[in-house]
């Protein structure tokens, strides 16, 4: 594991959990100026390698709404679509 890199993602992201197989998932969260939310996510494997980096957007009731993946591929914003059954 790269220690320099795992003390650089815990400074930066500030918040993480610890993932199956020794990997992490780092998130901060941004508020917006008229109540919605972004959160950052990073994925990285056990040795800090980024797996796979996205934004999640919420709105002002605190639901996702939007996911936008930035990494391996950005794959633009796709909106979440409610189930109404």
């Amino acid at each position: 594991m790269d220690e320099l890199k795992r003390r650089i993602n815990e400074r930066k992201f500030g918040s993480w959990e610890d993932l199956i197989g020794g990997g992490r998932r780092y998130s901060y969260k941004v508020e917006g100026r008229h109540g919605w939310a972004a959160r950052y996510v990073k994925e990285v494997n056990n040795i800090e390698e980024t797996l796979s980096f996205y934004q999640e957007i919420y709105d002002d009731n605190g639901k996702l709404v939007e996911i936008h993946e930035k990494y391996p591929d950005d794959n633009g914003h796709k909106k979440i679509i409610e189930d109404k059954t």
